[in-house]
């Protein structure tokens, strides 16, 4: 039977010839890049996240993972742990050791590159209270890998776990894990809001006895892409708070322009999706590609001063900071 092959939104393509790899290597080689900057690591607030079950952070791990505590669940995005990933050393420590993070109740991964799913990381973070969430196409690998509870999504599918409403939505990316299974399962990110907020216990009435509620954010996980219109999508389909967007992974330009942001996209994409926060991810941990964290936190600032953001609406985490994201009163259905 032929394998379903997946595609992006008005089917753009990320594929390169090997003309162009070969390109991008010389070009490599020429570069004189200046590496001396190094992600700060901040020391994990351990015993308090071991313990929360009512605040919502965010802890940045590196790259694309984050330790999300949210409605009372422990979810891991995009985990990986990994020293090294293929001939390139990791760059950082990781933010929270593997052996200190807190059982995991969900694990959200959103593509099958080996950046973003990350074998040996999941075995050791999957319990028996764990459920992996993936994209469609992946499931039956992960079931082959032994992690039995699974759920497979599509763009714009949602599902209710534990009281936290997920939903799958678009990327513009690609994925392929061997030379046979390009494109064979999908790839995109996450939006989380909590389920029945009319029925939420953090429910009141405001003076004028209006029914409010101080509801967890909504938050938004971009996992991998290029700029594309569906952010705009996005934005119109969700009320998000705080968008977790990558920033790094983006020179030379002209070959990774389809398939990641650069800062300035980065920035683009957040105005897009209408989030009042953006905390920048996906640089600094692994060089896959030429640029560099300060070269991409240089760029992702100026672009913040051109588009007149004020600075408190992104936040820079280190390696293991924790960020406490208070709740907003908000009116019931909005």
């Amino acid at each position: 039977m032929a394998k379903i092959r997946y595609n992006n939104i008005d089917n753009v393509s990320t594929d390169k010839t090997l003309k162009e790899f070969r390109q991008w290597r010389e070009e490599r080689r020429r570069k004189q890049k200046d590496y001396s900057y190094a992600v700060p690591n901040v020391p994990p607030k351990l015993s308090y996240l071991a313990e929360n079950r009512l605040d919502t952070t965010i802890t940045w791990v590196g790259h694309s993972t984050f330790l999300l505590q949210y409605e009372g669940l422990n979810i891991i995005t995009d985990p990986i742990w990994a020293r090294r990933l293929g001939f390139e050393k990791r760059l950082g420590e990781p933010g929270l050791p593997l052996a200190a993070v807190p059982p995991i109740d969900l694990i959200l991964i959103s593509h099958s590159h080996y950046d973003h799913l990350h074998i040996s990381s999941i075995r050791k973070l999957y319990g028996a209270g764990t459920t992996l969430v993936v994209p469609t196409g992946l499931k039956r690998k992960m079931l082959r890998k032994g992690f039995r509870s699974c759920v497979e999504l599509e763009w714009w599918q949602e599902v209710t776990l534990a009281g936290v409403k997920l939903t799958f939505v678009p990327t513009q990316h690609w994925t392929r894990r061997t030379p046979f299974d390009t494109n064979t399962s999908h790839w995109g990110g996450y939006v989380l809001e909590p389920a029945q907020p009319e029925n939420h216990p953090d429910a009141g009435e405001d003076v004028q006895g209006e029914a409010r509620h101080k509801l967890p954010p909504n938050l938004y996980f971009a996992g991998d892409s290029g700029y594309f219109a569906g952010f705009k999508e996005i934005g119109s389909r969700f009320s998000l708070h705080v968008a977790l967007m990558p920033i790094g992974a983006y020179e030379p330009e002209w070959f990774m322009t389809s398939q990641h942001v650069n800062p300035e996209e980065a920035v683009q994409a957040f105005m897009d999706v209408g989030a009042e926060l953006m905390i920048p991810m996906h640089y600094g941990t692994f060089r896959l590609a030429d640029d560099t964290a300060r070269e991409a936190l240089d760029r992702m600032e100026a672009a913040r001063v051109e588009q007149g953001i004020h600075e408190e609406r992104i936040r820079t985490l280190g390696y293991g900071e924790t960020l406490v994201v208070h709740p907003e009163a908000r009116t019931a259905g909005q």
